[in-house]
């Protein structure tokens, strides 16, 4: 043979063909690989009815505008606490200033001017009080404005009423004011004959209802008006006419108003 010729296998036909090896089982349905790395038996596959699968979609929540609805409410609900904050505060400076106090009112002496019957069985009073009012504030100045109602009443039953008259009142001043308070009632013959029985015992009592609009002068600054409410309860010895009646006994109670 020379170096050139080539050389070809002979394949013999009639050789049976070659069989295949199987790998051994491995046990718990696992197969190991060349490289040692278990692998999963895969399950065999079993005919199942055709699903079909819908897309769900889902909204997303408006959540710029629902945090700018909020926010807007903090800012809102901040900004009023805030407000009511600065304003205690303010009151709190001007009452620590002004020391406000309220005026008081007395009954100094009532005269009766008139007290009969009418044709028509009525009763008509003519009553002149006179009041002492005082302002015991040092900075404050008191404006008594129109509107005032002062009524005097038997029991149950208003007998005379009247005003105070417009005008202001310093500091720390003094006022006497007389007022002329006239009224008619009826049943005048039943409510003679019960304080005549009163006079008797030489105990009347009456109550004088005062209810003024005022308006407080902080410096040179004027605030709203506010109502002074008074009660008087008043113990006087007899009811005559064109004489000065005496006061037993007088109790007074006042309050503000807003």
């Amino acid at each position: 043979m020379t170096e050139n010729q080539r050389i070809h296998p002979v394949v013999d036909m009639e050789a049976p063909p070659p069989t295949r090896t199987t790998r051994p089982s491995v046990p718990g349905g696992s197969l190991k690989s060349e490289k040692g790395d278990p692998a999963r038996l895969q399950q065999p596959t079993v005919n199942q009815p055709f699903r079909r699968t819908v897309p769900v979609m889902y909204s997303r929540p408006p959540t710029k505008k629902r945090s700018c609805f909020c926010k807007c409410i903090c800012w809102t609900i901040s900004l009023i606490i805030l407000l009511l904050i600065i304003i205690a505060a303010i009151a709190g400076i001007l009452y620590l200033v002004f020391k406000p106090k309220i005026p008081q009112y007395s009954v100094d002496n009532l005269r009766i001017s008139d007290l009969r019957l009418n044709f028509d069985m009525s009763l008509y009073a003519r009553f002149n009080v006179r009041i002492t009012a005082v302002n015991p504030n040092k900075k404050i100045g008191i404006y008594y404005e129109k509107g005032s109602h002062l009524s005097v009443w038997y029991k149950n039953t208003q007998l005379c009423k009247g005003s105070l008259p417009k005008f202001y009142q310093g500091h720390q001043n003094r006022t006497v004011l007389d007022v002329a308070l006239t009224g008619q009632s009826q049943y005048g013959n039943t409510l003679m004959s019960a304080i005549q029985e009163a006079a008797q015992t030489g105990r009347i009592p009456l109550d004088l209802k005062i209810q003024v609009p005022v308006s407080v002068k902080l410096g040179k600054l004027k605030l709203r008006k506010v109502k002074i409410l008074g009660d008087c309860l008043l113990i006087v010895d007899s009811l005559s006419t064109n004489s000065l009646v005496r006061i037993k006994s007088s109790t007074c109670k006042f309050g503000l108003k807003l």
